[in-house]
């Protein structure tokens, strides 16, 4: 196991720049996870950190041991692609082994290695089968062996469970999460699966543009993102997003749509903090609440709901109120039909505001 540990980091190709400037640091054995979209330069760190990408400037240590400019075999890692990169002519003994052989250890010794990893993986039946004799999930544990089989310091992982149907990741995920447990591998983990993010990682790193938006537990960042940026990409379905005018601490308004919402007392302290004349306020779908027929407390607004998404344990709605449309997640009790008009509040003691420019929730902006 080994410290990992990323400063000024940053990736160049000719005069267009990918990582403008991170740094970061995973300690001894935590399981952190890159997550954000497409080109928002999570697999280009992980492979930095590999040896397989050179980087432009900054220094990369693993273990205490400056490995910058280290080979990729110099840098006691192990790494699981999102193709599982097996040999088709190798049985399974010969592919987790292949590691070891390429490193001359004594037959003797690999074996009982592979005997190891094999039962740990749940694979001793399968090792004189052949790639193309195996499923998805069974591909998955053997490029999983072939890289524990080494013993790393640390474990690269590049969306591993991508090519997996959907029964079949969330099993990977646990069986992921408990290998961690036992074996405690400092291990980075790159995925765009906010769900794997938050399932698996003790902590997310969540990067858009090259940058890091925000470090922090799973249920920090889901409670308290840092930025719209975050609000919205973590969570399924995401955030809900209203742009309001600040009318005193204590109201927010959208007159256009006929709107008027009430600021409880103790969260008007941080909109007088920050001076802005107008606020995104963010909902997450459980925080809108449909309130029974004739209940017609502060801050209750009738909404049209467009569209029902009944999904057995929860119900999604798709509801409007004149150009302001939102998604509210009810449970499967409710009655809520689609065409009928109905009372929702917005539950602001779980409001975030963020600022309409910076995008910076006020909270932890001040």
């Amino acid at each position: 196991m080994a410290e990992v540990s990323l400063t000024h980091i940053e990736k160049r190709y000719g005069a267009h720049t990918i990582i403008p400037s991170l740094d970061l640091t995973i300690p001894d054995g935590e399981f952190t996870v890159l997550v954000g979209p497409s080109g928002c330069g999570k697999s280009t760190t992980l492979q930095m950190i590999a040896g397989l990408e050179s980087i432009s400037a900054g220094r990369l240590m693993i273990g205490g041991v400056d490995v910058t400019h280290l080979p990729p075999k110099d840098r006691n890692i192990s790494m699981v692609f999102q193709s599982y990169a097996l040999f088709p002519h190798m049985n399974v003994r010969d592919n987790i082994s292949f590691g070891l052989k390429t490193r001359r250890v004594p037959t003797a010794e690999a074996d009982q290695l592979v005997a190891v990893v094999s039962k740990r993986l749940k694979l001793e039946s399968y090792l004189d089968r052949f790639p193309r004799e195996l499923s998805g999930g069974q591909r998955q544990r053997v490029a999983l062996g072939r890289a524990l089989v080494r013993r790393p310091g640390v474990f690269l992982m590049d969306e591993p469970l991508s090519n997996l149907d959907a029964k079949l990741r969330v099993e990977a995920r646990s069986f992921l999460s408990k290998m961690h447990q036992e074996l405690g591998i400092t291990t980075v983990y790159v995925t765009h699966d906010q769900s794997e993010a938050m399932t698996m990682g003790s902590r997310i790193v969540v990067m858009n543009g090259g940058t890091i938006q925000q470090a922090a537990a799973p249920m920090e960042v889901y409670r308290r993102p840092a930025n719209r940026f975050v609000a919205g990409f973590i969570g399924s379905p995401s955030m809900n997003f209203v742009d309001l005018d600040v009318a005193s601490p204590a109201e927010l308004v959208d007159a256009k749509n006929d709107i008027r919402i009430s600021v409880p007392q103790h969260r008007q302290v941080e909109l007088a903090k920050s001076g802005l004349r107008s606020v995104t306020l963010g909902l997450r779908p459980e925080h809108i609440r449909l309130l029974a027929a004739g209940d017609t407390r502060t801050g209750a607004t009738s909404f049209k709901i467009e569209v029902c998404q009944f999904l057995g344990s929860e119900t999604l709605l798709d509801i409007t109120h004149g150009a302001c449309r939102v998604i509210a997640r009810v449970g499967p009790e409710e009655t809520a039909r689609q065409g009928e008009e109905r009372i929702f509040a917005f539950d602001m003691a779980h409001a975030h505001f963020f600022d309409p420019d910076s995008g910076n929730n006020v909270a932890l902006d001040r």
